[in-house]
């Protein structure tokens, strides 16, 4: 062939094509499998992609029925969201759970709220707004002071803090880390990644803290496709680490 189903001559299509017809649910020894045609969904570590939880492999076979049904019969990891963060649930997590979690505490000292604008009053009063009640918040939540400051120097919180926060996260189950591991990164915080895993906030509030900076920029220059294309990711990534937890809470 001299073109491919990217309509581009010589690039092969991305992603994989789809190779199975039928997708259902196993109940087995520990959980509720995925099965493609009678065979269990391998993850990259080879392991089974069998869940606890029978909400949430009915989510994940959906994903699996779902994925390359369209015109080229291709499929990707983007279409798979729910099966990425039950990959870190059951290997990554485990295999490197200390590792994964110095990381995500890291995100205390660069963390979103904790960094005030230095030249806009107006900015900071509304950052102030928005944040502080979150900082209030990790205090009356976990017993945490965080320290804030104006301008991009960066600012190391108490070891006081972090040991409080450490201590926390090592009581967190391996699909809770797998949710921060998701939420954290695309909020910059990690004071509003807790907020969505213990139900504190919606993710269009969690969104909405996150992207003050950008949607003020907005409101004085005009829209940014390249920006509002990013909120939009954030808030994809939100909603499904959201679902993941109500799903893994789910008998």
């Amino acid at each position: 062939m001299s073109g491919s189903a990217t309509g581009l001559p010589g690039r092969a299509p991305a992603g994989r094509k789809r190779f199975w017809k039928q997708v259902e649910i196993v109940q087995q020894e520990g959980g509720f499998a995925v099965q493609l045609d009678g065979r269990s969904v391998r993850l990259p570590g080879k392991t089974a992609l069998c869940v606890p939880s029978r909400a949430l492999a009915e989510a994940l076979a959906a994903e699996w029925d779902a994925a390359g049904q369209n015109a080229d019969g291709y499929f990707t990891p983007d279409d798979l969201p729910l099966t990425g963060i039950a990959g870190s649930m059951l290997e990554r997590i485990p295999q490197a759970r200390a590792g994964v979690l110095e990381s995500l505490l890291a995100y205390a000292n660069s963390d979103l709220i904790c960094y005030r604008d230095g030249a806009s009053s107006k900015l900071a009063a509304e950052q102030a707004a928005l944040w502080d009640p979150w900082l209030a918040w990790l205090g009356k939540t976990y017993g945490v002071t965080f320290q804030t400051t104006r301008g991009v120097m960066p600012i190391c919180q108490s070891a006081e803090a972090l040991q409080a926060l450490r201590v926390v996260m090592q009581g967190l189950t391996d699909a809770q880390m797998a949710v921060l591991g998701v939420a954290v990164p695309a909020l910059g915080s990690l004071v509003l990644g807790l907020a969505l895993l213990e139900g504190a906030a919606t993710v269009e509030e969690l969104v909405a803290c996150a992207t003050i900076d950008e949607r003020q920029q907005m409101a004085v220059w005009g829209q940014d496709t390249e920006v509002t294309d990013r909120i939009a990711r954030m808030q994809q990534e939100l909603e499904t680490a959201a679902r993941f937890e109500a799903f893994i809470k789910r008998p």
